[in-house]
């Protein structure tokens, strides 16, 4: 079975499914992770489940989980990112290859992330996407933090009221989960996940995790800045309804819910969008999915490539 296995052909980006079509999230914990023909599964002591692994946005595998070498070939064929996850979810460990064989995404971040003007544009537009009401080009970087964070302030206050779970701040010491409400579990969780989903997404797109417009300094600025396009709107409310339900478990409530309510509004579609728009304009934007290399030539002229240009020099 190994051996029919590994003489599987990496799929090209036409058979794959493409990124907002997929699964946001699966995550795994306490099982044996590994692949039988094309689709990953999960053993532990129930049984074994199959996953279609061209199906999966971000694989979370959490405390207890140990993966084989097939499974990951598979997974990274499939262009799918795999999170190892600690405790609770707080590290980012792994991601697979990009689902599209064009750099023209990338270039474009890069372009608009190296010129001053062009990235505060950028960050502006995505605070239009928050403040649809807000002439954003009157503030400036300070001023539109502000404003996300008085936002961010209220949307936990009114979730707390809409779902009756007491409220007293936002509270969170890294490393150790047990120490925050059951409220304050649940936003960090659901965080994580939005992290994953975002990083599935723009690793997929071929785009730079790091390269944010927002965020910096940080190897997923760019994955921060695209999960906070949806964290008042889906996150907060999702965290605060799993709060609802009582503490057991809080974190894997949080969790199935926010799968659900993605996977139900279609979520990963509206990102791909959203990071095309942002970075080419155009949230339609197609992106080649040809092999194709070529080679940078005077003024930015592209030359074919696997030619030899050494015949062509004068000395």
């Amino acid at each position: 079975m190994t051996a029919t296995a590994g003489r599987r052909g990496v799929s090209t980006p036409w058979e794959l499914t493409r990124v907002d079509e997929r699964i946001s999230f699966v995550y795994l914990e306490k099982c044996l992770v590994h692949r039988e023909d094309n689709a990953i599964t999960a053993q532990d002591g129930e049984g074994v489940r199959y996953l279609p692994s061209a199906t999966i946005g971000a694989l979370l595998l959490g405390p207890g989980t140990r993966v084989t070498d097939g499974a990951m070939k598979l997974l990274g064929e499939c262009g799918a990112t795999v999170v190892w996850v600690g405790e609770y979810g707080v590290r980012f460990y792994a991601a697979g290859r990009a689902l599209t064989r064009s750099s023209r995404l990338v270039e474009a971040q890069a372009t608009e992330w190296a010129n001053p003007q062009k990235r505060l544009a950028v960050a502006r537009a995505m605070y239009r996407k928050r403040f649809p009401d807000l002439d954003v080009e009157r503030y400036g970087r300070r001023q539109l933090l502000g404003h996300e964070g008085k936002r961010v302030q209220a949307a936990y206050r009114a979730e707390a009221e809409r779902t009756g779970v007491p409220w007293h701040g936002r509270r969170y010491v890294p490393g150790d989960h047990d120490r925050s409400d059951t409220p304050n579990k649940a936003i960090t969780s659901a965080a994580q996940c939005f992290y994953g989903v975002a990083h599935a997404v723009t690793a997929a797109l071929g785009c730079s995790p790091a390269l944010g417009f927002v965020h910096s300094g940080h190897e997923r600025g760019f994955v921060m800045d695209i999960a906070d396009l949806y964290k008042v709107e889906i996150g907060i409310p999702v965290a605060f309804e799993a709060a609802a339900q009582g503490d057991e478990d809080v974190d894997g409530v949080t969790r199935r819910l926010l799968r659900d309510h993605i996977n139900r509004k279609g979520l990963l579609k509206r990102c791909v969008e959203d990071v095309k728009e942002l970075l080419l304009g155009d949230p339609k934007a197609a992106v080649e999915e040809k092999d194709e290399v070529g080679l940078v030539g005077d003024r930015g002229l592209l030359l074919e490539a696997g030619h030899n240009y050494g015949y062509e020099v004068v000395w």
